[in-house]
This record gives structure tokens, sequence and C-alpha cells, in this order.
């Protein structure tokens, strides 16, 4: 399965103090740095710089069908999944590219004392000066601020180069031109959806204190959940009910950046309207990279995610279900580029990081100290033109591993319709902008990955009940989908996406919008994300999001998993092969209604079959169960 069509890379020529002359190449570029970030001064020669170089990885190019190979329910080897010391031994770097690199470094002058191999062996790790690191790479390293919030990046200018010999053995290097942009542009979105939903309460003519009042009544039947969505309002949407069998085999998990975290009294005054059982219950927390559950910041934008995700989590799968809470820390900004990577190190090591730019050289990354759930939800995401085209390569990658081990990974599509976070669009040169004159859609990540599977969002429509067709959610948020610009269409949704542009093409320009038909395209399901109820900081609030639907989502896998094991088959893993399969087709209810506006359009349509505005479409629990444990 194609991730990516490489462009050529330009030779060129520079001098080095050891090598002579040397030819080189330009390795990674960009046209300038992401929004928000301005680039102020040079930085300090002597600055230090926690250097990584990735290895490129064996058989990486094969590993979207290794993974076809295991997921897909026509194949004979569905549901053998892979150890995680068989992944590690299919993707484990070459000797050459290890030798290569090291290589270089030390005829640059680098000290074989201070370069050190990762524990996944896939990256060479070295702390080096600013003025060590220009050399090296030949760019400048400047100083960049973040203008929205009190952050600073050390990043070389626009690119960097390496020796012409090691490009096809380096994948990328950081810290150069890569910005964590995902913990700033998570905390906007979170701010963004609650504005949006306090705005349409009041625009409804339902002021917060409305939602306080009317909660005894709200909670004890299925009547309102047009406009307040509950765990009950869930089960009948989906005909969904669950009694565990495996507790003891089952896993979940949710993934959550600190400074978001929960608050205890939050989910006990949910689970006292909701769910009595579980008041007292809580996840099991894991830290990862010393995340915690803080609580200096409070308000929604601070609990409100984990709020969402946890109390909706926990209530759907029930009394006694094992949830895990995978708490990352979002404080260190410099090393890695974005926060997805300090997740993914604590599960497989691919990411870890041993050296951080500040003082606490203990503190370093978890580095494969995390067994994965069998479920992963998160519902985080940030733009994929603001990540170079390695980089996603890479981290798609990591996706994969996870289903080759039998995990689940669901990620929120987001809720600008066809932009990105922030109403971002994409000006022709690629660059991206909130101006309206960039119109060109700009599709979000990791949801254009085809190793993970992109949950968008519906809604009932208003005055209709629970058992009425649902459309495309249209209030507050607008549910992201569309095509990649850069991954290519995986070859399980080639039907589904050839069948929607032919027979309800888009009338669109091409300039606009990826019209080839040979991209990625998203989301791959969707299920409600309008109206949920939920308790934070001790009073009951309506949310909206794709962020609702993910963890929704992942907790009826969850059941279907326990039912699989149950009865001593694996759990499901990668889910897209199946749910685009012919096979699952009637397990899902088509939303044909609504559409994603941004950058200035109506978007997309939801339309009979696939779209990418609501994926197959909402789950029809009981089919999908059934259709699951039929498998092998």
């Amino acid at each position: 399965m194609a991730i990516l069509t490489r462009t050529t890379l330009a030779v060129v020529t520079l001098a080095t103090s050891c090598l002579g002359s040397l030819p080189f190449v330009k390795h990674e570029s960009r046209l300038s740095a992401p929004p928000n970030w301005e680039q102020s001064h040079r930085a300090p020669a002597e600055t230090e710089l926690p250097l990584r170089i990735g290895l490129a990885q064996p058989n990486i190019d094969r590993i979207g069908d290794l993974l076809l190979d295991i997921s897909h329910p026509q194949s004979k080897n569905y549901g053998n999944h892979w150890s995680a010391a068989q992944v590690s031994e299919t993707f484990r770097p070459s000797v050459e590219a290890l030798d290569g690199v090291r290589k270089w470094l030390v005829d640059e002058g680098i000290a074989h004392s201070r370069i050190r191999l990762s524990n996944s062996g896939g990256w060479l790790e070295a702390s080096v000066s600013v003025a060590e690191a220009e050399q090296l790479l030949k760019t400048e390293y400047y100083v960049y601020n973040h203008t929205l919030e009190d952050v600073q990046h050390v990043r070389c200018a626009l690119g960097y180069h390496i020796p012409e010999h090691l490009a096809e053995h380096i994948d990328f290097i950081t810290p150069t031109i890569h910005f964590n942009s995902a913990a700033s542009q998570v905390r906007s979105n979170l701010k963004r959806r609650r504005t949006a939903a306090a705005m349409l309460v009041r625009q409804a003519g339902l002021p917060r204190s409305a939602d306080v009042d009317n909660i005894e009544n709200i909670a004890s039947g299925i009547e309102h959940c047009d406009t307040h969505i509950t765990p009950d309002c869930l089960r009948a949407l989906y005909n969904f009910s669950f009694a565990p069998q495996a507790t003891e085999k089952n896993s979940f998990g949710i993934v959550e950046y600190t400074p978001q975290a929960y608050v205890a009294s939050d989910l006990d005054m949910f689970f006292d309207k909701f769910s009595k059982p579980q008041v007292g219950e809580r996840p099991t927390f894991v830290s990862i990279d010393g995340g915690f559950l803080q609580t200096n910041m409070t308000g929604e934008d601070y609990n409100g995610e984990s709020a969402l995700d946890l109390q909706y989590a926990m209530a759907l799968v029930g009394e006694g279900q094992p949830v895990t809470l995978y708490q990352v820390d979002d404080g260190d900004q410099s090393a890695n580029g974005t926060s997805f990577n300090d997740f993914l190190d604590a599960l497989d090591g691919t990411y870890c990081a041993v050296h951080r730019n500040d003082s606490s050289d203990n503190d370093g990354h978890d580095c494969g100290t995390v067994t994965p759930t069998w479920i992963i939800s998160t519902s985080y995401y940030f733009s994929e033109q603001q990540l170079t085209d390695a980089y996603k390569t890479r981290q798609c990658a990591e996706y994969a591993k996870l289903g080759l081990m039998g995990v689940t990974v669901l990620y929120s599509t987001g809720d600008n319709g066809v932009a990105s976070g922030g109403n971002m669009c994409l000006f022709q040169n690629g660059t991206e902008s909130s101006s309206p004159e960039a119109k060109r859609f700009s599709p979000t990540f990791p949801s254009t990955c085809p190793f993970i599977t992109g949950v968008g969002a519906t809604q009932i429509v208003a005055g209709n009940k629970v058992s009425d067709p649902e459309s495309a959610i249209y209030e507050g948020i607008f549910t992201a989908g569309g095509f990649s610009n850069f991954f290519a269409v995986p070859d399980y949704q080639k039907t589904a996406v050839q069948n929607f542009l032919t027979n309800h093409p888009p009338q669109y320009s091409p300039d606009i919008w990826n019209s080839t038909g040979h991209s990625r395209a998203y989301p791959d399901i969707a299920l409600n994300g309008a109206n949920y109820v939920i308790a934070v900081n001790g009073k009951f609030d309506r949310v909206f999001g794709t962020s609702a639907s993910a963890p929704a989502l992942g907790a009826m896998l969850y059941a279907i998993n326990d039912a699989r094991l149950a009865v001593g088959k694996k759990p499901i893993g990668f889910i897209n092969p199946a749910i685009y399969s012919p096979a699952f087709q009637d397990a899902f209810n088509d939303i044909t209604n609504g559409t994603n506006p941004g950058c200035g359009t109506e978007g997309f349509s939801a339309v009979e079959g696939w779209d990418p505005v609501s994926g197959v479409g909402t789950p029809n629990y009981p089919k999908l169960l059934q259709k699951w444990l039929e498998l092998p």
C-alpha cells in the first residue's frame, strides 16, 4: 500500500571542515514557519540541542500490505496479530544505516561517547551545540516565538542538508524544521468548541442554567436526545447493549495531554445521574513523560475534554470495566516536534528521546514502558500541512505497527469541516492561513493516515427522535472530512472513494481540493457528537465535537472485543479493511443529510454510501457484533 510519492532531492556540493568536498542534499524544507510562529533572532551558538536522527526502517514500504494481510476479513491470516518482538525485528534499521550515520557524525567531530543508539534502534542521538548542528546540517538556527502562548522553539530556518549518500538511510532529523503545534492547536480548538456551544445555547434561548434545572428529567429517559445527549441516548441510537464476559482480558485507553485534566468530583456528579453504580470509579492512571492531573488551571478549557472523554467512555462500558487514562505531559515542546510522538514513545520506544532541552536530565521520555490497550481513542488532531512529508510518513507507520499488534487506533477527525484547526485553509503555494483569500481545503492529521480510523460526527435533527435518521453535525461544529494532500488512497478504500467521485462528484474546482481520486479520504466512520451532557467544574453543560464521537465509538468496539475474547478469538485490531468490505456494508446507518462547510464553501455532502462527511455511516451495534463474531 503506497504512502507517498517522494520528490526528487536537489543535490548541492558544500565544503565541510573534515570531509573536504562532499555532495549534500536538502533533506527537508518548508516554505515558512507554521501559523502563529514568528522568527525572532539567531540562536546562540552555544545553545545545546538534543539532536536525533531517525534512521530509515527496512520493510516499511510493505507495512500497509502486511497490515492488510491480518486485517482484511477475507484474508486467511485475519487476526494473526504480531508480537512486539516481531514488529521490532522486521523494522529495525540496518547495520549499514547505523554505521554510515555514526561515521558521518564522528568524522564531523562528534565523539563516539556523545552518540547513543535509542532503545528501539531507530534513532541515533547526540547532544550538540547550535554551532555544531549548523555545521552538520548546513543550515542556520533561530529562536521562534509563539504569538499566542509563552513558548519558544529553537529551529532551523526553512530547511537542512545531509550527505547525499546517507539520504536513503535517514528519515528526518530533529530539532530542525518541525514545530510542536499540537498542544496549542488543541487548546485553541477546545476553546473555540466550547465558545460555539455557549453561543448555540444562547441563540436557542436556552441559558446554561436551563441545562442544570432540567437535568433530572433529561437523565430519566430518551425524550430529549435531540437537544441533550446522554449515555442512554447513545445506547438507543445504536442499539448498544453490553454485558461483559471477558473483563480480565480486555482493555480500553483514553489519551489526554496535560494541562487537560479530569476532576474526580465531576466524574461522580456525572455517574450519580447517569450510572450510579460507578460513583467512586476512576480510570487507571498511567503517566507518560510526567503527565499529571494538574489543578492550577481549571474551567472548561482545561477540564472539559477529559470530562467528556472519560465520562462517556466509562459510562458506556459500565461498572467494573478497565478504562486506562494515558496522561501525557505536554510541557516539553522543544525536542520532538509534536506531542503525539511522546505517547508513541511510551508504547514502542520508536520515538524515544533521552536528552531533553531542559535542566532535568533524568525526566526523559518514557521509552517502551507502557503496554498499549486493545482500543485507543484520541480526541486531538492538527493540520496535515504543518508537518513535513518524512515526519508524517514515519509517524503514520507507527500507527500501522500498533495495528499489526492488534490495537485499534481511533482519532477524532476535527471540528472545522474542510478546514483544519482554527479554520485554517491553504494558499496555492501550500502555506496555511485563516485569511479568506486562502481557498484550498486543509486536511487534518492523523485522520489522513491510512493506518488509523478517523471518526466524524453526526447529530439528531432538532425535533426528531432517536429512531429517526441522523444528519451530519450542523450545530456548534462541522465534522472534518475530505481528501489528503499527501497520503495515497489505501487499497481497502479505493472502491468507496471511486463510487463517491463517480456518483456524487463535488462541483469544486480541482485547485481547491485533491480531486485526483488517488488520495486517502476521511472520515472512515461517524457517531453522534452534538449536545453531549457532561459534568464539568461542578455543573452540567452541553458540548459538541468529533472529540465526543471517538471515545463513544471506542466503548462500542471495546464491547465487541469483549465478545470475541470471551469465545477465544483475538481483538478486532485495525478495523478499516473490515468496515469498508462488502460484508459489512449493511452494518451501518447510512447518513445522507448534511455537509461539512469550510474555506468559503459548503464543503462536501453526505450521500448514499461512503462520503467524506460521515464515512461509512454510524454503527448498528448488533449487526457489527454479529459480523465480527463470525470472523476467525
